[in-house]
């Protein structure tokens, strides 16, 4: 959940399971988490901001792992160049199978290296004399989806989005590509082996 108020820390006592809200730096409103059962606490991961003076405020992901999946429940900035900063940040941050969920704050298309976009593919935020727009997106790595909805629209401006998905197989699921760096001399080559 994005724009998660203090109020949304009630939900349990409404209907049952486990939230958790990680407010953003200097608002009154944050990210939330919430599962019918158990789940970890989630990680707070701060994402890179702007230098500008004046700048957008901070933003933050919070990382969710449940069943095997990583979830970064995200709520970007609105600079359509920091937003794709914050993503590959996010991204850098994942192991295994992922989804990046949530607010993009994004126009245009969002090209993740390994990552394939599953999110509803309607308009989900309707302001005001402004026309509809695709901002909440969800992009996947190593999970199938089997079914999409952006759901009718409540007191928010964005439409709620839900998604069904699945650990793919493990052959394929697409590994992540870490960086590798060598310092000093190489190690010795070692011999091919000899067959007998």
């Amino acid at each position: 959940m994005q724009e998660a108020t203090k109020d949304m820390e009630s939900l349990p006592a409404l209907v049952g399971g486990h939230i958790y809200r990680r407010r953003l730096p200097g608002r009154i409103h944050g990210l939330a988490a919430w599962a019918p059962g158990e789940m970890p606490r989630p990680k707070t991961l701060m994402l890179p901001v702007s230098a500008l003076p004046g700048g957008l405020p901070p933003r933050v992901a919070q990382l969710v792992q449940v069943g095997g999946i990583t979830f970064a429940n995200v709520h970007l900035s609105h600079g359509q160049i920091l937003n794709r900063l914050q993503l590959a940040w996010i991204v850098d941050a994942l192991d295994g199978p992922a989804a990046v969920i949530g607010d993009y704050n994004a126009v245009g298309p969002i090209l993740l290296p390994g990552f394939r976009d599953v999110g509803p593919r309607r308009p989900t935020h309707h302001a005001s004399n402004v026309v509809p727009f695709r901002l909440d997106r969800c992009l996947v790595r190593g999970l199938s989806c089997h079914g999409t909805h952006a759901l009718e629209r409540g007191p928010s401006d964005h439409r709620p989005i839900m998604l069904e998905l699945e650990v793919m197989p493990a052959a394929a699921t697409p590994q992540r590509r870490r960086r590798r760096w060598r310092l000093g001399r190489t190690a010795p080559e070692r011999p091919a082996p000899q067959a007998a």
